[in-house]
């Protein structure tokens, strides 16, 4: 008997692990984009913040995704902060509306200037907060943020840059370890992540929202990652007191494409051409695009412009000649689909996790000193 039951649990142990796969359960919440979400559903966003630095443009961002009574977002404010010593991880739900109570040490008084900050926000119709604070050691934090948003059904993830705005205007890197989280999270993350480049979107401070006047740049060279880019700002043109203008770069007639995948049959007696992804995406893009400008035609706070270049070095010219009256500048990752016209920076980017557009954007010797955005979707 002892035998028999040991040869059952040999067998029985490993054919579970095999057909037990725990990741399976959320592949179609893997899918969960702004863009595939209703208009008219409640839209969950969970946005990190590391520091007290982290929460003006934090706010100003919140208002002007537009809520509204009949489109109602939800976001969770989490806090991340270092465990450093040896007690376990935990995650501590805030009560806005409990009466405040004397600072305990550093974590506590930052986490009260965060609820306070964010209180000013409850008369925001459409909008509601929900302050939380993860305290766990650094080299397991993407995966508590991960399990929250799975928890929550999270759609939107909204990610600090590592660097800073400096005196000078330059950026500079405050915690390295946080682009080692962010790169973690953009590899596991189930949902749509933006990585945002803080260069102070509408001040220093926090503004209501019947002051806040922004111009936001998207700028489209095409894939499923500039549509979500589209998306997000599609949302905030809603606003009465945004407006938005799209730059799509296209290919020029001496572009140099990818050539086309062929397979050739054995017998030889005809070719089959397979339409290539860039072909595929490109057909993607106008279609997102025709709908975006229909159902906009009539609104002229939204501008859209195209135009045809031939190369990277086109295209790094035609990026940085974008005036700088814009607020902020969303762009895609690239994720999946990299447009020809802009392949060639992949090699000299300082940071891949904002993308070649992105990078461009912050790079040490751009002159642009607009907050950035930068969107990938998850497949």
């Amino acid at each position: 008997m002892v035998v028999v039951a040991v040869l059952v649990a040999g067998m029985i142990t490993p054919t579970v692990v095999a057909i037990y796969k725990p990741a399976r359960g959320f592949i179609t919440y893997k899918r969960r984009t702004i863009q595939r979400s209703k208009p008219s559903a409640e839209l969950p966003v969970l946005t990190c913040i590391h520091t007290t630095q982290n929460v003006p443009t934090i706010i100003n961002l919140q208002e002007i995704f537009n809520p509204t009574k009949k489109f109602h977002i939800a976001v969770c404010v989490l806090q991340l902060v270092e465990l450093t010593s040896r007690a376990s991880a935990m995650l501590i739900i805030h009560n806005t509306h409990r009466a405040k109570k004397p600072a305990l040490n550093k974590t506590h008084v930052q986490s009260e200037h965060i609820i306070n900050s964010f209180k000013n926000l409850q008369h925001v119709a459409g909008l509601s907060i929900h302050p939380l604070t993860a305290i766990s050691p650094y080299s397991i934090m993407h995966e508590d943020i991960c399990n929250h948003v799975e928890d929550e059904r999270g759609t939107f993830i909204i990610l600090p840059f590592h660097k800073q705005q400096a005196v000078d205007g330059g950026m500079e890197a405050t915690n390295l370890v946080l682009r080692n989280i962010n790169q973690k999270l953009l590899v596991n993350a189930p949902c749509f992540v933006s990585i945002l480049i803080d260069r102070g979107l509408g001040g220093s401070t926090m503004v209501t929202v019947s002051h806040i006047s922004h111009n936001i740049a998207v700028i489209f060279f095409g894939g499923p990652d500039d549509c979500e880019a589209l998306s997000y700002a599609w949302r905030m043109a809603g606003h009465p007191d945004v407006s938005l203008t799209i730059f799509r770069f296209l290919p020029g007639e001496d572009t140099v494409e990818r050539k086309r995948n062929c397979d050739n049959f054995i017998n030889g007696r005809s070719n089959l051409i397979i339409v290539t992804e860039i072909e595929t995406e490109r057909l993607c893009d106008n279609m997102y695009i025709t709908n975006f400008r229909l159902q906009n035609v009539s609104d002229e706070t939204i501008v859209y412009t195209k135009k045809f270049i031939n190369n990277t070095e086109e295209a790094v010219a035609a990026v940085r000649s974008i005036d700088n009256i814009h607020n902020l500048y969303i762009v895609g990752r690239g994720q999946g689909m990299i447009s020809p016209l802009i392949a060639g920076l992949i090699d000299w980017s300082e940071c891949p996790e904002l993308g070649t557009t992105g990078d461009l954007l912050t790079s040490s010797d751009s002159s642009t000193t607009v907050s950035v955005q930068a969107c990938t979707t998850v497949c």
